[in-house]
């Protein structure tokens, strides 16, 4: 049986995964989008400055988080100014660190399914006077679906197995920032290895049934093989 901890440590865990998925959401596909049709010269240094987290430790992200969020850097010394405190240990911060690790998990299969619509269905909106922001939303996104669908589903679940920036930016506050990883790492240490095992199994369950989401989504969008 999973603990009281374990609970606890689910509860919050599925709480910034949550939020960081909304924020994703709304931050994610627009800049999808640009990524998808500007011609700036900024495209490619912005797209590779999404794409770290695929490449770039959790520790490294999470060490420069935590030193733009505390008390000399830049974001910690505008929020101390605003009266709102540090970010640093809380769940704010654990928000924060989730949405620049996770970024790339919610902007790359959004990306790919833009990149892939077909040019004639923008330009028949145009012709019937459509404005760019109502083919955003009435052609665009729905031609996206599948695309939205993989993104959100894979920013939620990166953000659940989140342990190395969780961390370094959060720490191990029981109830604020001791998410599962950090519960099973906690029960490691502790030579607790029946309730690490526990929970590690659901992790593991958990992943599976993501992987099984994407595989059904990604057949319902190319169809079934002849």
């Amino acid at each position: 049986m999973l603990t009281p901890d374990d609970w606890q440590a689910i509860g919050l865990t599925l709480k910034v995964a949550a939020t960081t998925t909304a924020i994703l959401l709304v931050l994610g596909v627009p800049l999808a989008w640009w990524l998808a049709t500007s011609r700036s010269v900024w495209r490619h240094p912005v797209g590779a400055l999404v794409a770290l987290p695929f490449v770039l430790p959790p520790s490294v992200l999470g060490f420069y988080v935590l030193v733009a969020l505390g008390p000399n850097g830049p974001v910690g010394q505008w929020t101390q100014a605003m009266g709102w405190g540090l970010l640093t240990f809380s769940f704010s911060g654990l928000v924060v660190a989730s949405v620049f690790y996770s970024l790339p998990f919610m902007v790359q299969p959004v990306l790919t399914a833009m990149q892939s619509l077909n040019p004639r269905a923008l330009e028949a909106a145009a012709t019937l006077r459509a404005s760019p922001l109502d083919r955003f939303f009435t052609v665009v996104l729905p031609l996206c679906r599948p695309g939205l669908i993989a993104g959100v589903v894979m920013a939620f679940a990166h953000t659940v197995g989140e342990f190395g920036v969780v961390l370094m930016v959060g720490g191990n506050i029981p109830g604020v920032t001791r998410t599962v990883s950090v519960q099973i790492y906690d029960h490691v240490e502790a030579l607790q290895y029946g309730d690490a095992h526990r929970l590690a199994a659901l992790m593991l369950a958990f992943a599976f049934c993501v992987l099984l989401v994407l595989q059904l989504v990604q057949r319902r969008a190319t169809g079934p093989r002849p």
